[in-house]
C-alpha cells in the first residue's frame, strides 16, 4: 500500500469519527433546546469520587419499575400527569410519550446515571426528588438538563439566574 494512499484512508476516517461525534452533539443539542419538558421521580444517592469531583450518583424510579422485554420497543411507554412528571404507562391506556432506554450492566440506562456539580456546591442539590429532561417526542431521544425539588423548581441556578 502507498503512502498517499494510508494517508489518504487515516485523513478519512478521522473526518468520519470527527463528523459522528459532531452529529451526536449537535442531535443532543437539538433535544435540549427543542425537546419537550419531562419530568422523572428519581431516587438518588450521593456518593464522593476523589477522582472525578462532586457528583450525585441517579437512580430513576421509573427505570426500576419497567422491565425491558427482549423483543419489545427500546422505548419506555409514559404517561404524563399536569404537571408533566412522567409515570409508566398501563398496558390498557395509550401512552402519552415513549423515551428511549439502554440496557447497560442488565440495569435500564436513561440517558444518565449521574449529575455532576461544581465543587463545594452539593448542599443545593440535597433536595432533588425528580429529574428534568427534554425529550424528542418522535425518537424518545432524552437528555438530562436539570435536577429539581418536589415543586419541580431547579436546584443549583445562580441566585441571579
Amino acid at each position: 500500500m502507498s503512502a498517499t494512499l494510508v494517508r489518504t484512508l487515516i485523513v478519512l476516517g478521522a473526518l468520519l469519527v470527527f463528523g459522528s461525534v459532531n452529529y451526536s452533539i449537535f442531535a443532543k443539542e437539538r433535544v435540549k433546546r427543542h425537546g419537550e419538558v419531562i419530568y422523572l421521580e428519581l431516587a438518588p444517592v450521593d456518593p464522593r469520587s476523589l477522582m472525578q469531583g462532586d457528583y450525585m450518583a441517579l437512580r430513576f424510579s421509573i427505570a426500576t419499575q419497567f422491565r425491558a422485554s427482549a423483543a419489545g420497543d427500546e422505548r419506555i411507554p409514559l404517561q404524563l400527569d399536569a404537571r408533566r412528571v412522567a409515570k409508566l404507562a398501563e398496558r390498557s391506556s395509550a401512552p402519552s410519550l415513549r423515551m428511549r432506554y439502554r440496557v447497560r450492566n442488565g440495569e435500564i440506562w436513561l440517558g444518565t446515571n449521574a449529575y455532576f456539580f461544581e465543587e463545594g456546591t452539593a448542599d443545593r442539590f440535597a433536595g432533588a426528588t425528580h429529574g428534568k429532561f427534554r425529550i424528542d417526542a418522535r425518537t424518545g431521544e432524552a437528555v438530562l438538563v436539570a435536577l429539581c425539588d418536589e415543586q419541580l423548581r431547579e436546584l443549583g441556578a445562580s441566585p441571579g439566574r
